[in-house]
C-alpha cells in the first residue's frame, strides 16, 4: 500500500530564483534569503541597472529552464525593464511549459488568479502602446500646424553627429530585442550549430512556429556573439557534407529539436515540409526515417 501511495505523490516542481542588484544596491542578501525561503534550491544572481536588457545571466538561466520548472523573482522590476519586457518574458515561459511567480507581486502563472493578473498587464500595455501612438500623431499635426518639420533637423541636414547618434540607437535597440527573445531561439541554435548548416536550424526553428530567414539568423548570432551573450563556436562553418546527406541532417536536426518525436511524426513533419523520400515513394515510412537516424548517429549529428 505504501508503495502505491509512493507512486501516486506527483513529483515537485523545480523552483529557480533570479536575483538582480545593481553595482551599489545594498539589498542582495535581502533577495536571497526571500528566495530560499520561497523553495529555491538555485538562485541566479545578476549585477546591472534595470534600464538595459543585456542580461546574459537571465538569458543562460531563461534558456536552462525546462517545462515544469517554475522561475521566481523578488519582484517584477527584478526581471523586467518594462511592461512589454515582462510580458515577452512571461509569454515564451508559457510556450515553454514554464511558469513564473513574483513573490511580492499577484503574479503566479500556475494558478488563475495570476494569469489573470497577466491579462490586465497585457490590456495596460496595448493601452500604453496606442496612447504613445496617439501622442506622436497629435505631435507631428502640432508640428505642421505650426510651419515646422517633424523628425530630426539633423537626420534632414544630414549632420554626421545627429546619424551617427540614430545608428547607434538602432543598434541597440536591436540588441535589447534580440535579448528579450533570445530564450525562444538562441538554446535551439547551441544544440544545432555548428553541426548543422544554417539552413536547417532555420527550418527546426520555423517548424517551431517562429519567423526566421538564414540571413535575419546569421545577423542575430553574429551581434549576440560580439555582444559576448553567445559563444564564437557557433558561427564556425559546418563540416562539407555530400549533398544527399541533406535529409539525414534535416532529420537529425528534427529529433534534436524535439527529442520525444516518433518515427512516425518525424515521417510526418518531413511531408509538411515538403521533402521528397529517396527512390520512387510519395511518402515518408518509418523504416526510411529509421535509417536515417541511423546514418546520423554513425556521422555522430545525434546521440543515443
Amino acid at each position: 500500500m505504501a508503495k502505491q501511495q509512493t507512486a501516486d505523490v506527483e513529483p515537485l516542481q523545480r523552483l529557480v530564483g533570479y536575483a538582480r542588484v545593481s553595482a551599489d544596491d545594498q539589498a542582495n542578501d535581502t533577495q536571497l534569503d526571500e528566495l530560499r525561503r520561497a523553495g529555491c534550491d538555485r538562485i541566479y544572481q545578476e549585477h546591472g541597472t534595470g534600464v538595459s536588457r543585456a542580461r546574459p545571466v537571465l538569458t543562460k538561466l531563461l534558456g536552462e529552464l525546462t517545462s515544469g520548472d517554475v522561475l521566481v523573482v523578488l519582484r517584477l522590476d527584478r526581471l523586467a525593464s518594462s511592461v512589454s519586457h515582462l510580458l515577452q518574458v512571461i509569454r515564451d515561459l508559457e510556450h515553454r511549459g514554464v511558469h513564473f511567480r513574483s513573490i511580492h507581486d499577484p503574479i503566479d502563472t500556475s494558478t488563475p488568479q495570476g494569469m489573470f493578473s497577466v491579462a490586465v498587464l497585457d490590456a495596460v500595455e496595448r493601452l500604453e502602446r496606442s496612447l504613445n501612438a496617439e501622442r506622436t500623431k497629435a505631435g507631428i499635426k502640432a508640428a505642421k500646424a505650426r510651419g515646422r518639420l517633424p523628425g530630426n533637423p539633423g537626420l534632414r541636414e544630414r549632420r554626421p553627429e545627429a546619424i551617427a547618434a540614430v545608428s547607434k540607437a538602432r543598434e541597440k535597440l536591436y540588441l535589447d530585442e534580440l535579448i528579450a527573445s533570445s530564450q525562444a531561439w538562441l538554446p535551439m541554435v547551441r544544440q544545432l550549430r555548428p553541426q548543422h548548416s544554417w539552413e536547417n536550424v532555420v527550418r527546426v526553428l520555423n517548424r517551431r512556429g517562429q519567423d526566421w530567414t538564414v540571413e535575419r539568423l546569421r545577423r542575430a548570432v553574429h551581434r549576440m556573439v560580439r555582444a559576448k551573450l553567445a559563444e564564437n563556436d557557433l558561427l564556425a562553418r559546418s563540416p562539407r557534407r555530400a549533398p544527399e546527406d541533406h535529409l539525414m541532417q534535416l532529420v537529425a536536426a528534427i529529433a534534436i529539436a524535439d527529442p520525444n518525436l516518433s518515427l512516425r511524426e518525424i515521417a510526418a513533419e518531413l511531408d509538411k515540409l515538403g521533402e521528397r523520400p529517396k527512390g520512387s515513394a510519395i511518402k515518408w515510412i518509418t523504416s526510411s526515417v529509421r535509417d536515417l537516424l541511423d546514418e546520423a548517429h554513425r556521422f555522430g549529428l545525434i546521440r543515443r
